[in-house]
């Protein structure tokens, strides 16, 4: 069965009332430098739309700055740059990533990740529309457009002192709530035909297997769906995309136990029960414990690469540095 996708605006697909709602809010800022603030679980297409805003204001280029990774003593550096000689090691004038979205769009991504200490210099950024390079007297202009997205509560993340209220009214201009797969499911078959348009329309799903993508709840949203169909295109020997080649997380969906049977067949625990329908699990892991040691199996798997390790687990790779830090998991440098 071949769905076909309808013309989807700013890139943006779906036809449901959410998915409907987000393209007439991008309609609505075209040509604005307001700031924007996206709101939603990891795996919504934050970025998408971030990219869609710019591309309707039509100015400079786009630059992601994952907050997640600015962490250790060189993160200031990363953001305004640095001069030759300001520290060890700073042999050249390197451009920060403000400079580079100068003129353009700077995308904020999980900016609840941002350490209070940059969110200090963030703000002084928006206020006075200046900065300075670490080591440099002298205070540069730019002209920027800031785009920021977060999966958490930042009204919440306030009032726990996390996150500073000065900064978060500054962001909150403009807010774009991404809805979670699981509310648009509507949107499934048309953001398949998507993905497998991409391969160059070679592939047909099976209705049995569409059937299961539908009631699959995909708590990793639109990430996880697009990781199934590269799975359904890797496993199949044929153009006919079968249920059989789905993730266990999706085609196990009737399974008493799919949650536990899931995460121990991404995490390959050897020790594990070994689960059917009519089977009671022999071993009784927590799900902060499963969680860890798919995360320790994907990086070992994937030798130390997170961003094929995120790829793997279904999440993205921010979300990966914040569960390495949560369970105190050492910090492997990427290939």
């Amino acid at each position: 069965m071949q769905y076909v996708a309808v013309d989807s605006p700013y890139g943006i697909v779906g036809q449901s009332p959410q998915i409907r709602q987000i393209r007439r809010q991008i309609e609505k800022l075209e040509g604005s430098q307001t700031p924007v603030l996206l709101l939603g679980e990891s795996g919504t297409g934050k970025e998408v739309v971030a990219r869609a805003l710019h591309t309707s204001c039509g100015r400079g280029a786009f630059i992601p700055i994952d907050c997640g990774s600015l962490v250790g003593p060189l993160m200031e550096s990363e953001l305004f740059g640095h001069t030759r000689g300001s520290f060890t090691g700073a042999t050249e004038n390197k451009k920060g990533l403000i400079e580079l979205a100068n003129g353009g769009t700077a995308f904020f991504d999980e900016i609840g990740d941002l350490p209070l200490e940059m969110q200090v210099k963030l703000l002084r950024l928006l206020q006075e529309r200046e900065y300075r390079a670490v080591g440099s007297l002298l205070r540069q202009k730019v002209e920027i457009r800031v785009i920021a997205a977060t999966h958490r509560d930042l009204a919440r993340e306030v009032d726990r002192g996390t996150f500073r209220q000065d900064l978060y009214y500054r962001l909150n201009v403009m807010t774009i709530r991404m809805p979670a797969l699981r509310d648009h499911k509507d949107d499934i078959p048309l953001l398949v035909d998507r993905f497998l348009a991409k391969k160059g329309g070679r592939y047909t799903i099976t209705p049995e297997a569409m059937d299961l993508m539908m009631k699959h709840d995909w708590p990793g949203n639109v990430r996880e769906l697009h990781n199934a169909v590269e799975r359904l295109v890797a496993m199949t020997q044929t153009p006919l995309l079968l249920p059989d080649d789905l993730p266990s997380t999706v085609f196990q969906h009737g399974s008493e136990y799919p949650a536990l049977q899931a995460a121990a067949a991404i995490a390959g625990l050897r020790n594990g029960a070994v689960l059917s329908r009519n089977e009671e699990p022999k071993v009784i892991l927590t799900l902060h414990e499963v969680e860890k040691r798919a995360i320790i199996e994907a990086l070992e798997t994937t030798k130390g690469d997170r961003g094929v390790a995120a790829m793997m687990l279904g999440i993205g790779r921010t979300t990966l540095y914040r569960k390495l830090k949560e369970y105190q998991l050492p910090s492997v440098d990427e290939n």
